[in-house]
């Protein structure tokens, strides 16, 4: 059996509410800050902002994490090499790194809306976290120097170079 549409082309409608985010939401405005950002639903109004916080934290370890990654890609290109060892020197130092509680984390903006969920009334709290750059700098260059063998290979690297001119600042 076959069926004829008219609107062969037209896509399906999408069912659902559109959901609205706070304008300044994955914003970047503040050069001397990393914004990260966390958002949290919970029936408890003050669990629904821990959660967002946690979030929000984890959004900035995977920014270090991508910044180290950024560095050993430099630094291989640079050299022409390919190291395990140094992965797993690195990867190391990425866990320590995002383990770090950083100093100077404030809160940006927050918004909580009491919305329905699930049958019941619920809070969603949005919330943007500043990291100065300067901590996540000063952390990652402070673990590559613990980690003898990954400073000896990373030290004569443009980007390592970079990573040092910016913590001297």
């Amino acid at each position: 059996m076959m069926a004829c549409s008219k609107n062969k082309g037209a896509s399906a409608a999408i069912e659902g509410k559109m959901v609205n985010m706070p304008s300044w939401w994955n914003t970047q405005k503040d050069d001397a800050y990393v914004c990260t950002y966390g958002m949290g639903t919970n029936v408890k109004q003050s669990t629904s902002l821990d959660t967002a916080k946690n979030n929000a934290l984890f959004e900035a370890a995977q920014y270090v994490e991508v910044q180290v990654k950024g560095m050993l890609k430099t630094y291989e290109e640079e050299a022409g090499v390919f190291d395990p060892q140094l992965l797993a020197l690195t990867q190391k130092v990425i866990k320590t790194v995002t383990n770090t509680t950083f100093s100077g984390v404030i809160n940006g903006q927050m918004e909580t809306r009491r919305v329905t969920e699930h049958g019941g009334p619920r809070y969603t709290t949005y919330l943007q976290l500043k990291i100065p750059k300067s901590e996540i700098n000063k952390s990652l260059y402070t673990n590559i120097r613990n980690e003898e063998a990954l400073y000896n290979q990373f030290k004569a690297s443009m980007a390592f170079e970079e990573l040092e001119r910016t913590v001297e600042k």
